[in-house]
C-alpha cells in the first residue's frame, strides 16, 4: 500500500499562495481607481500568472502523485476566490455590471458549496462544459482587466466590443454549465438510489 502524499507538497503550497495573494491582486486592481496605470497592468499580469499556476499545480499534483484531499478542497476555492475578486473589483470600478458578477458568483459559490456538502455521497468530476466555462471566464476576465481601450485610442470600440462578447459567452457558459451540473447530479443521485 502506497503512502498518502503530505498536505505540505508543492501543488498545495502553490494553491495556498494563490489564495493568500488574491487580496493583493484586488488591491492592485482598485488602487488607482480605474486610472489604468501601472498597477492596473500589474493586476492583469497577476491574474494571468495565477491562472497559469492553477494549471501548473494541477499538472504537478497529477504527474507526481501528489493529489490530496486538502488540494481537492483548496484548488476550487482558490479559483473562485481569484475569479470572484476580479469580478467584484471590475464591478466596483463600474466596468462590469453588478448583475454579471452576481450571476457568476451565485453559480460558482453555490456549486462549490454543494460539491463540498455531497462529496461523501456523490462525486461529479468536472465535465467538458465546466472546463470550457473556466477557460471562457479566464479569457473574458483577462480581457476586462487589460486596459486595452485606453491604449487603442480610435480603435477603443473594438476592445469594448471584444470585452462585451467574451464576457457574454462566459456568462452564458457559466449558466449552462450550472444547469448541466444540476442535471448531472440529479441523474447520479437517482442511480445511487
Amino acid at each position: 500500500m502506497s503512502e498518502k502524499p503530505s498536505n505540505w507538497n508543492a501543488p498545495n503550497i502553490i494553491t495556498g499562495v494563490r489564495i493568500l495573494a488574491t487580496p493583493f491582486f484586488l488591491w492592485m486592481l482598485l488602487a488607482d481607481g480605474g486610472a489604468n496605470g501601472a498597477l492596473r497592468w500589474a493586476s492583469a499580469a497577476f491574474f494571468v500568472a495565477a491562472i497559469a499556476t492553477d494549471a501548473w499545480d494541477g499538472y504537478l499534483a497529477r504527474s507526481r502523485g501528489l493529489i490530496t484531499d486538502l488540494g481537492k478542497l483548496l484548488d476550487p476555492i482558490a479559483d473562485k476566490f481569484l475569479t470572484g475578486a476580479a469580478l467584484v473589483g471590475l464591478s466596483i470600478l463600474g466596468e462590469l455590471p453588478w448583475w454579471v458578477t452576481i450571476v457568476v458568483l451565485v453559480r460558482e459559490v453555490g456549486i462549490t458549496v454543494h460539491r463540498l456538502l455531497v462529496a461523501h455521497d456523490i462525486v461529479l468530476a468536472a465535465d467538458w462544459m465546466g472546463k470550457v466555462k473556466t477557460v471562457a471566464q479566464s479569457v473574458a476576465i483577462t480581457l476586462a482587466l487589460l486596459p486595452l481601450a485606453g491604449v487603442l485610442g480610435a480603435a477603443a470600440p473594438v476592445a469594448i466590443w471584444l470585452n462585451i462578447i467574451t464576457m457574454t459567452i462566459a456568462v452564458l457558459l457559466t449558466i449552462a454549465s450550472g444547469i448541466d451540473y444540476v442535471v448531472g447530479y440529479a441523474r447520479a443521485s437517482r442511480k445511487a438510489r
